[in-house]
């Protein structure tokens, strides 16, 4: 687990690209514009220099954060990489002065979903059509101590 570094970027949309489908995946210009926002981090976990994991979050207010992405590797998952990856951003935005964090999952994606009610977060309601004007989208949140 270390900070994300420039380096890491064209692993990182490699692995965006393969975790999800096209047109929900990031572009290139849409993840260099997540990374480079105000207030944005990343994270990386690798193993031999090879990148398994990355997450982006951002501080959107004095209060609020937000969870842009969450990739990990297909065979690398449920061993606790997310997780750790999650803490990581947690503890930094809490550092911050966040006090709710909040993100988006697809209503579909049994897996991530339960991956988020088990990390706290909490369903705050339905995003109609978020994904490609067809798919919903869940909007979750989770109150840091």
């Amino acid at each position: 687990m270390r900070p994300f570094q420039p380096e890491d970027f064209d692993a990182a949309y490699r692995l965006d690209q393969a975790c999800y489908p096209p047109g929900i995946a990031y572009s290139r210009y849409a993840l260099r514009e997540f990374l480079g926002e105000p207030g944005a981090r990343a994270w990386v976990a690798e193993e031999e220099r090879e990148l398994l994991g990355f997450i982006i979050v951002r501080r959107v207010r004095t209060d609020r954060g937000h969870v842009v992405t969450l990739d990990i590797r297909e065979d690398r998952r449920r061993r606790g990489l997310g997780r750790r990856l999650l803490e990581t951003a947690e503890t930094w935005l809490a550092e911050q002065g966040v006090k709710r964090v909040y993100l988006e999952t697809a209503v579909n994606n049994q897996a991530a979903v339960a991956f988020w009610q088990q990390a706290g977060y909490k369903t705050l309601g339905a995003l109609p059509r978020y994904y490609l004007d067809r798919d919903d989208a869940y909007r979750m949140e989770k109150r840091l101590p």
